[in-house]
């Protein structure tokens, strides 16, 4: 779905981007030392970390493997393939095996503890390593061989997991493909792709079996768009829920290792306390929709239709559901929590090494579990204080993407007051005399001034958009 009648050019929102980052503290670049780290570290070549339980590299450059991701990414974390057993499925999933080329208490290790996440805006990105190894010597890039942390996981008939390892291993990556590619394969009946999807089918039914939440909520996503950028809501293909269900398994299969271990990180998300699930009720019963006193939280997200105007209302409002989401480090003595409330299950990041500082620890407590021993001493100083890094790193990253949006919608609006929109009404703040209003056109979400009804479609009125301020002000018609 793309809509884009509504622009905004790209000096006013650069200028503005910068002025967000700048505010936030989000790093434009590195040091000379973390660069000249990095350039030498890709010179001299991969090397096993110190202590690794991961200290034999096999060679697996046979496994034809592919890469899914945005046509424009150069950070390549995963590449995968997928073939059918006598009995089920086999999954390899290659990671890259970014520890093998950031030195422990290094310029480059010191740098990413700093930043924790790779950090994205419209116009550019704050990266987690520098690009000559997460865009070059770690990258899984086609057609050149990499170090990489393999992953094979055999499922069942039915998509379960009946067995996992995880070894380092030389991997050849055969194509870098975009979701959209990746689907066209799949309609010419590509084998590998078609494995994909018939084991990303049997993930999402396990999913559901599972009582997992999956909130069909549109996502505002800032867009290039001729010479300037738009606001449009996120629509996927098929093919990317299908990926998605790959890591989701890796980090399941990651979990239950480190659990078992007693030792490592997991990501984790208490279920909404019974007075959330009590106002949920309450807000459905008045929008009208039918919640019968059996049918769980879940199962009630997965029933509604997004493009109906009171469903829509309903899952924004089934958000409050999933929050309180964070990392939970463990050794020898495992947390009262363990379970990733949304996925309904044992949850660990290990599929995203160039881009979050976590998965890289993870993944060395994962090696020396298999292996029966402990992990690294880098690895078991640093563990305590993950989660720490790594939320404060998550609250950057959302406030970075608020004030994005919050610009992006300011300068798109800019010079079109008095104008009138329709929307969708999707929370009432009685005590401010506000509504939360997301439009169909452009994909703005903002609050209007007076009173309506949740899962109203209303008509507002801009009043005004102030890009220095990030804010603009509606009102109900």
């Amino acid at each position: 779905m793309t809509r884009v009648p509504y622009r905004c050019d790209d000096k006013v929102i650069c200028e503005g981007l910068r002025a967000v980052r700048s505010e936030l503290e989000i790093p434009t670049g590195f040091s000379d030392a973390v660069i000249a780290e990095a350039k030498a570290s890709a010179a001299r070549g991969p090397q096993i970390p110190e202590g690794s339980a991961g200290s034999e590299v096999a060679d697996r450059t046979d496994i034809e493997l592919v890469t899914i991701d945005p046509p424009d990414s150069m950070d390549l974390d995963q590449a995968l393939h997928c073939s059918p057993t006598a009995d089920g499925w086999r999954v390899y999933y290659a990671i890259a095996d970014v520890a093998a080329w950031v030195t422990p208490g290094g310029a480059i290790d010191e740098e990413s503890k700093a930043r924790g996440f790779t950090m994205y805006s419209p116009d550019s990105r704050a990266p987690l390593h520098p690009a000559a190894i997460s865009e070059d010597a770690a990258s899984l890039l086609p057609d050149v061989d990499r170090q990489s942390l393999l992953w094979t996981i055999d499922l069942d008939s039915a998509g379960k997991i009946v067995d996992k390892t995880l070894e380092r291993a030389v991997v050849r990556s055969r194509a870098k493909l975009s979701y959209s590619a990746a689907d066209e394969l799949i309609a010419e009946g590509d084998q590998m792709l078609t494995a994909l999807r018939s084991v990303g089918q049997l993930r999402e039914q396990l999913e559901i079996e599972r009582d997992a939440v999956s909130l069909r909520l549109a996502s505002q996503e800032v867009v290039r768009s001729g010479n300037g950028f738009a606001l449009d809501y996120d629509e996927s293909l098929p093919i990317e829920g299908w990926n998605a269900q790959i890591s989701l398994l890796t980090g399941i299969a990651a979990a239950s290792i480190m659990i078992d271990a007693k030792v490592g990180i997991l990501r984790t998300l208490p279920r909404p306390q019974k007075r959330t699930i009590k106002e949920l009720r309450n807000i459905a019963k008045a929008l009208g929709i039918t919640w019968p006193a059996e049918m769980s939280y879940p199962e009630m997200v997965r029933s509604l239709d997004p493009n109906n105007p009171t469903d829509a209302a309903m899952i924004a409002q089934s958000a409050r559901g999933l929050r309180g989401a964070g990392y939970e480090a463990f050794d020898g003595e495992l947390p009262e929590l363990l379970e990733h409330s949304a996925i309904s299950a044992r949850y660990a990041h290990v599929t995203a090494p160039l881009r979050r500082l976590g998965d890289r620890y993870a993944n060395e407590c994962i090696l020396a579990a298999l292996q029966g021993v402990r992990p690294p001493d880098w690895v078991l100083e640093t563990l305590p204080e993950l989660p720490r890094l790594l939320g404060q790193a998550r609250n950057r990253e959302g406030s970075l993407d608020r004030a994005v949006l919050d610009m992006v919608e300011a300068a798109l609006l800019t010079g079109r007051a008095g104008e009138t929109f329709h929307g969708l009404v999707t929370a009432v703040d009685e005590d401010r005399g506000r509504v939360r209003v997301q439009l169909a056109d452009p994909a703005v979400v903002a609050y209007a001034a007076g009173s309506s009804g949740l899962g109203d479609e209303v008509l507002v009125r801009l009043l005004s958009a102030d890009v220095k301020d990030r804010a603009v002000k509606f009102e109900l018609v």
